[in-house]
């Protein structure tokens, strides 16, 4: 078409690699499971899309990018006293006896009111009833009084049978909360 010259100037265009996007949702609710990473899940994409994949710098840039335009929140919004929100948390803790160097693990209670997010939390030898019940005394003493509603997740020390609209409780755990 031209010269030799102008053909240096002007190179021919190259058309750009497209690059084949994963499915970010897909990837941000894999990443909730445990053991899951975004480099797992990046080379779990490049097995698929092969030449077609982006690097695992612009994978990990263009999640983050998604994540953020995903931010949603749900505003609760919660009356002085109304509700005590019950769990224990997490994994043990080891609690290890000076005298002996006995180690043990301990559950940890954790109880946060609604409005304030005030909380109380303490290490407990196990989540059977009778710790359950006397964490609870030791919070309502802590907070120097008793909420209206008691909102546990649904632990087998509180609920003996989980549904999302009428979970049915543990009668001791109902009548402690009744008293």
């Amino acid at each position: 078409m031209g010269s030799p010259a102008e053909a240096r100037l002007f190179p021919a265009k190259t058309l750009p690699v497209r690059f084949s996007a994963p499915d970010y949702f897909q990837v941000h609710q894999a990443l909730k499971r445990k053991g899951v990473t975004l480099q797992l899940l990046w080379a779990e994409y490049v097995e698929v899309q092969g030449d077609k994949a982006h690097r695992y710098s612009q994978f990990c840039h263009h999640y983050r990018a998604w994540r953020e335009r995903q931010r949603r929140s749900m505003r609760q919004v919660h009356r002085a006293g109304e509700k005590l929100f019950i769990d224990y948390c997490g994994p043990t803790v080891p609690i290890i006896n000076q005298a002996t160097g006995e180690v043990r693990n301990a559950h940890v209670f954790v109880a946060v009111l609604g409005a304030s997010s005030y909380t109380f939390a303490e290490a407990t030898w196990s989540q059977a009833l009778p710790d359950w019940i006397a964490s609870h005394l030791r919070t309502f003493q802590f907070l120097g009084g008793v909420p209206e509603l008691l909102v546990p997740d649904n632990l087998k020390s509180a609920v003996t049978r989980a549904c999302r609209y009428e979970s049915q409780l543990n009668a001791t755990y109902a009548e402690m909360a009744r008293h």
